[in-house]
């Protein structure tokens, strides 16, 4: 009490003291309440923002992805989202940190097995640092790349005794990446959706016409405009090349494209074109060329 009279005294004696006291008190209860709304706004930011590499960091970051980000990453180039880069495979990044002058630098960060010994032929494809890469066999490995951490892996499960039906090892080139999911196409045939950020399949389309041929795929898929296009291989073994695309939310198929006619329309071509070079070959031999020279 005695401190508080004081205090009332010397404000009744002194009224500035009293102003100025007044003032400091609101600056100072302002200030609390600045920070404490900056403390809100950073623990609400930090809550909104999940961790790099988490299971919703991934889901958030490729969920993204559809053809509008594909287009506008050409521009910057900081993340590959698709095979090739963007849409025209340019395969050209505009990054530059690593040039001439500092190339010489580089070292080992981290390294990643990809328990296979066959052919690895896949461009990794990243988006916000979480990497696709697909090995022999088509299996699919999401790494970390900040740290190269395992995120999980997707083994098909092809037949190892069915690799003969390929022309060039059991490859794989890669997967296509499309809103949430990772798609890509197993060397026995069947195309595959999964989840993005668990490796889950989420649907799986059987893409071969027949089973007697030797067809494969090691290729990867494209997406555009929310359908997955795959093509086959097989041709070095008397298969029928074709183009399928597939809905990429439900894998229902949406068209398939043949690169060569069928069997009957293909011997018609060709009978045709037997019949056409009996004639070209005929009307030679009655309008001979003529040499310039005068024959008597």
């Amino acid at each position: 009490m005695t401190r508080l009279l004081r205090v009332d005294s010397a404000c009744r004696l002194f009224p500035e003291i009293a102003v100025t006291s007044h003032r400091s008190a609101r600056l100072a209860q302002a200030a609390i309440g600045i920070g404490m709304g900056l403390a809100l706004s950073c623990s609400a930011a930090l809550a909104q923002s999940p961790a790099k590499g988490s299971a919703e960091h991934i889901k958030a970051v490729t969920s993204a992805v559809d053809g509008a980000s594909i287009k506008a990453n050409t521009a910057t180039s900081n993340d590959w989202p698709t095979i090739g880069l963007d849409y025209a495979e340019t395969r050209f990044s505009k990054l530059n940190q690593i040039n001439a002058d500092n190339v010489k630098k580089l070292g080992l960060v981290w390294s990643y097995p990809l328990e296979s010994s066959r052919g690895v032929e896949a461009t990794p494809v990243v988006v916000d640092g979480i990497m696709y890469q697909t090995a022999s066999w088509s299996v699919v490995h999401a790494i970390d790349a900040r740290t190269g951490k395992q995120l999980w892996t997707f083994d098909p499960k092809v037949d190892r005794e069915k690799g003969y039906k390929g022309c060039c090892d059991v490859v794989n080139r890669g997967v296509a990446l499309w809103k949430g999911k990772v798609y890509v196409a197993a060397y026995d045939g069947r195309l595959i959706a999964l989840d993005a950020a668990t490796g889950k399949v989420i649907w799986e389309k059987d893409t071969l016409i027949d089973k007697e041929h030797s067809y494969t795929i090691t290729g990867a898929p494209r997406v555009f405009n929310g359908k997955v296009v795959i093509g086959n291989g097989g041709a070095e073994y008397g298969a029928r090349g074709y183009v399928t695309a597939y809905d990429a939310e439900t894998g229902n198929q949406a068209w398939r494209w043949f690169t060569v006619p069928r069997q009957a329309s293909f011997r018609a071509s060709q009978e045709l074109l037997f019949r056409d070079s009996w004639l070209r070959r005929r009307h030679a031999c009655r309008f001979p060329r003529t040499t310039g020279r005068n024959s008597s």
